[in-house]
């Protein structure tokens, strides 16, 4: 399959697992996000997909993603850009703290409103909004580029720098994006037309 963009959201982490806002900290991988990343590889390999660049961000639990995506694929050593314009949103002072302490802190209600707000961030951190600000100047001016260009593109990255794109490409509404799930290790594969607009797009799924 040529000309594909493909996004995926890295394997579950340590401090997935354990419920803490992790933001720009750098936790690696559980045993199962190391499993959804093979698993991942084992889907793109199944449907004949091969890249010819790579994207991730700064932090190891999305290198560590798609190191092992490429590996599946045969593919180790393929050209990999890292940038953290894809790092996951800046959860601020709420970065490292378990999501319920927070909601005692700071109370439910507000908790909420930083976490499923387009627009409203945490103290010192980014709303969905800002996290935009910065990943979607980066597609443009790199990524899409080179999916223009007839490449096959994978971008390994976070729920919320992923998120951003996924709004961008499907010309989604604040509301719908906060409504949508990226689960982890799952390839999103996108087709887009010459003017980037989708033209088809699917999750792989086992």
């Amino acid at each position: 399959m040529d000309n594909v963009l493909v996004l995926v959201r890295h394997g579950q982490s340590e401090w997935n697992k354990k419920n803490l806002f992790t933001g720009w900290r750098d936790p690696g991988l559980t045993d199962q996000g190391t499993a959804e990343a093979h698993n991942a590889g084992r889907l793109l390999k199944a449907k004949g997909i091969n890249f010819d660049i790579a994207y991730t961000s700064m932090l190891t639990r999305a290198q560590n993603t798609l190191e092992i995506i490429l590996e599946n694929l045969g593919q180790e050593g393929l050209q990999t850009i890292r940038d953290q314009a894809l790092n996951e949103r800046d959860y601020g002072e709420l970065s490292g703290l378990n999501k319920d302490d927070a909601r005692e802190k700071w109370g439910a209600e507000q908790v909420l409103q930083w976490r499923r707000s387009y627009d409203i961030p945490p103290p010192g951190g980014e709303s969905l909004k800002d996290t935009a600000a910065r990943v979607l100047p980066y597609y443009k001016q790199h990524i899409w580029p080179d999916v223009k260009a007839g490449k096959n593109v994978i971008v390994a990255a976070h729920g919320n720098s992923i998120r951003a794109l996924i709004m961008y490409l499907e010309e989604l509404s604040a509301q719908q994006i906060l409504e949508r799930e990226v689960a982890t290790g799952v390839p999103m594969v996108y087709r887009l037309t010459g003017n980037g607009q989708v033209e088809d797009h699917h999750d792989l799924v086992a």
